[in-house]
């Protein structure tokens, strides 16, 4: 791999955000710390960040809401015919967005960039074109880490856009290599676009104990609207139909256990809100009290100007009873790996990738196959009304995923990744 570079030393991460909770700036932050922690800088580039101000650019053009590129969004889907206006708009932001990439180059003097699901699946356009035509004009060694791709996603499936998409979503270039967070994605992304990349699955720091049970938490569920005797089931994700949140609705309503209620800890923003009014009036039938304050979930804890408690999500989960997670599809499983970090038991819907890439290794969970049996509703009732047993299998679960996934199976990644970059090492 040809890419004429010195010892790499600054690490440039480019989004199309690193904001919030959701899980591309989570699984970001996993990676920016075990790459300081092996000794190097690192630095960010996104349409919108609440990260540190003195290592980040923001280019509002960057972000996928920003209101020219939803207007991209919405002339480049549903029609097969593009309209001549269109390319001229795309082209005028990405050669703004080229340029203020070259501008982070330069004043942060970057040796690698690492790209966060901004050349893979097309929620920005001029980004991914633009991104694509800055590595292949600089050469600048590239982790590109995918997170999803278009044809994951049914909206991308009828567009005007094709060329851009092949040139872009992901590009090929010498001086790439790319990461996938399962199994399946690299097998789709050799077969579609005859590229080859290194699995990474996401990950937790499973050898370190984060200590949360301080004074801050002791009015979380309190705040929550819980009750003292409440059952807390967590479902830890954004409100969007691929989620599933109706089976954990339906879970509850079978459990017939007025106590137990569900915290949703985000909301969604990029997908509107038609799934949320219909889980609510869903819970609504069935009689399930829904908990839905995406409002109290914050980064980092802060208390508001009124006096309110911002919590992280790290604080939900020691609270939580029981971690609800009926995906119809993940790209890997985030909440997964979180749910048992926290040793919490947990409701899983056997995606495709859970199937491929974490079942065989061992996990005891309570699984469904895509629907709410009476075999999964008893073990249920089982799992909580057993201490004992309980126990048991969150340790079980616990140390599995300290020996796949955790801060050392990044390392270890890209230690090679980078090594393998010519000049470096």
């Amino acid at each position: 791999m040809k890419t004429n570079q010195k010892q790499i030393k600054n690490v440039g991460f480019i989004s199309t955000r690193f904001q919030g909770t959701d899980g591309v700036s989570l699984e970001t932050e996993k990676w920016v710390h075990v790459l300081e922690r092996m000794g190097y800088s690192c630095f960010f580039f996104a349409g919108q960040s609440d990260w540190a101000e003195d290592k980040t650019m923001v280019q509002p053009e960057a972000f996928f809401e920003h209101p020219d590129i939803k207007n991209i969004q919405e002339l480049s889907f549903n029609s097969y015919k593009r309209p001549r206006e269109l390319g001229d708009k795309i082209h005028q932001i990405q050669k703004l967005l080229k340029n203020s990439l070259y501008t982070f180059y330069e004043k942060f003097d970057l040796d690698m960039i690492i790209i966060e699901n901004a050349s893979c699946i097309p929620m920005n356009i001029p980004l991914g074109i633009a991104i694509t035509e800055f590595i292949a004009e600089t050469g600048v060694a590239t982790i590109a880490h995918h997170h999803d791709f278009s044809w994951e996603r049914d909206r991308f499936m009828i567009n005007c856009i094709n060329d851009y998409i092949e040139m872009a979503f992901p590009p090929s270039l010498p001086s790439i290599q790319h990461v996938t967070i399962n199994s399946e994605a690299r097998h789709q992304m050799g077969y579609r676009m005859g590229l080859s990349a290194t699995i990474v699955p996401n990950v937790f720091d499973f050898h370190n104990k984060m200590d949360l049970e301080d004074d801050y938490t002791k009015d979380l569920r309190a705040d929550l609207g819980l009750e003292k005797d409440d059952i807390f089931f967590l479902q830890p994700t954004r409100v969007v139909a691929r989620k599933g949140i109706e089976h954990a609705i339906e879970l509850v309503h079978r459990l017939k256990n007025p106590k137990i209620k569900i915290v949703i800890a985000h909301m969604s923003k990029d997908e509107g809100r038609s799934y949320l009014d219909r889980i609510i009036d869903y819970a609504k039938l069935m009689k399930v009290e829904l908990v839905i304050r995406p409002d109290l979930v914050g980064k980092t804890r802060k208390i508001t100007a009124d006096g309110k408690k911002i919590y992280t999500l790290w604080d939900l989960y020691p609270k939580a009873d029981f971690v609800c997670y009926p995906s119809l599809y993940e790209g890997f499983g985030n909440a997964f790996v979180e749910a048992i970090y926290f040793k919490k038991p947990i409701l899983v819907n056997r995606y495709s990738v859970y199937k491929k890439d974490i079942e065989p290794l061992g996990f005891d969970v309570v699984a469904m196959d895509g629907h709410i049996t009476e075999e999964v509703v008893e073990s249920v009732k089982n799992l909580l009304g057993n201490p004992d047993k309980l126990s048991e299998t969150t340790e079980k679960n616990f140390n599995i995923a300290k020996k796949f996934f955790s801060y050392s199976t990044v390392e270890q990644k890209l230690k090679t990744m980078i090594e393998n970059f010519d000049g470096v090492c």
